[in-house]
């Protein structure tokens, strides 16, 4: 990660990428051919969609939109376990924009037939390093599919990227995150409750204790669940939030 942030940050031209060339859409709308070696800087995190999220009657799996606080806007999902991963993106604090579907990428196996895969998403971190991911459980990752994910694997190598191929995440996690994100929009930091949520938890604290404090619960809740969303105060994740769970001082992107 640190040679693709000190690319970033104008050095010298990217690594080498022989054999890959990626395809994305451009802010005009028009569509980008290059090699891969030629597009290590392009902000994949603002791009659109190479291809749209196919909707019809029967469809088993659920394809919707996301909406990311990091964004600020609309991010796509083609089913439930890209949900839950770009949800989970949306919540790291060290991600700083997210796109789906970002590029297509494009070479030539070893007996010259072209192939070709598009990542589920690219993400950015604030120190300019970057992510590049796919979503497939583990038991319906077929051989073809490998091929494809460990091509993807290599280019990513290549221009310094991080290559994360994901299947289910912790239950417990995603329960906590996604409750957390009902609260993610930032009309739900309301003044002055926010300051003195802050000032309830400068030392740690339980979740309720902390929340009496400063209010009636119903009032209170919403905006401090917004404040553990956006780090401003933190608590664990990996086991079931509760009233006695440990409410901490953050560390707010």
């Amino acid at each position: 990660m640190a040679h693709a942030l000190g690319v970033l940050q104008g050095g010298s031209a990217g690594p080498p990428a022989v054999g890959f060339e990626v395809v994305y859409v451009a802010s005009d709308g028009s569509e980008v051919r290059r090699s891969l070696a030629d597009v290590w800087a392009v902000r994949f995190e603002d791009v659109a969609p190479v291809r749209a999220f196919a909707s019809y009657r029967g469809q088993r799996n659920l394809p919707g939109l996301w909406w990311s606080a990091t964004a600020g806007g609309h991010i796509g999902y083609e089913s439930w376990l890209e949900r839950d991963h770009v949800m989970l993106l949306d919540f790291d604090p060290a991600v700083a924009g997210i796109s789906s579907q970002p590029f297509w990428l494009f070479w030539s196996s070893q007996a010259g037939k072209p192939v070709s895969h598009a990542p589920d998403y690219f993400a950015r971190r604030g120190d300019g390093s970057a992510i590049v991911v796919d979503c497939r459980p583990a038991e319906r990752r077929r051989a073809r599919d490998w091929v494809k994910f460990e091509a993807t694997r290599a280019a990513c190598d290549q221009v310094g990227w991080e290559f994360r191929l994901l299947g289910a995440p912790d239950a417990v996690r995603v329960r906590n995150v996604r409750w957390l994100a009902g609260y993610r929009h930032p009309r739900h930091r309301m003044e002055p409750v926010a300051s003195h949520l802050l000032a309830a938890f400068a030392e740690p604290a339980a979740l309720m204790d902390g929340a009496l404090v400063v209010g009636e619960p119903v009032t209170v809740l919403p905006v401090l669940f917004h404040l553990l969303w956006s780090h401003e105060l933190t608590v664990d994740v990996s086991v079931p939030l509760h009233a006695d769970a440990l409410v901490s001082p953050g560390d707010p992107r």
